[in-house]
């Protein structure tokens, strides 16, 4: 994320997570069983609030750790669920946790660097 911004990280992640959320709700609803479609919906909506959080620290200079884990969490937790529901290859299920403690260690790393002065 070095040369990166955050903000235009965050722009990008918010766009596709918008039609990703669309394509779901469209092209998806009908084709997918309702708890695939859930775990679709959960990837869209966790993309948004790492997406939410990257505009937010784009405006703040100290934030320099916390995007990349952020950006890094969101495609790995938000596109094994795409996948594991487009493609069915479950195993892929496996690797969604390892992206969530990310956007975890992401949310704790912003709030410790936010509390430097």
């Amino acid at each position: 994320m070095r040369n990166l911004h955050p903000t235009v990280a965050g722009a990008v992640l918010a766009a596709l997570g918008v039609a990703l959320g669309a394509f779901g709700a469209h092209a998806l609803r009908a084709r997918l069983d309702p708890a695939l479609l859930a775990n679709f919906e959960t990837g869209v909506r966790y993309q948004m609030y790492a997406a939410l959080a990257l505009l937010a620290l784009g405006t703040q200079p100290a934030q320099r750790r916390a995007p990349a884990l952020l950006l890094i969490g969101a495609v790995i937790f938000s596109g094994t669920l795409y996948l594991l529901v487009l493609s069915g290859q479950w195993w892929l299920g496996a690797i969604t946790p390892i992206g969530g403690l990310l956007l975890i260690a992401g949310f704790v790393v912003a709030a410790l660097d936010a509390r430097r002065p």
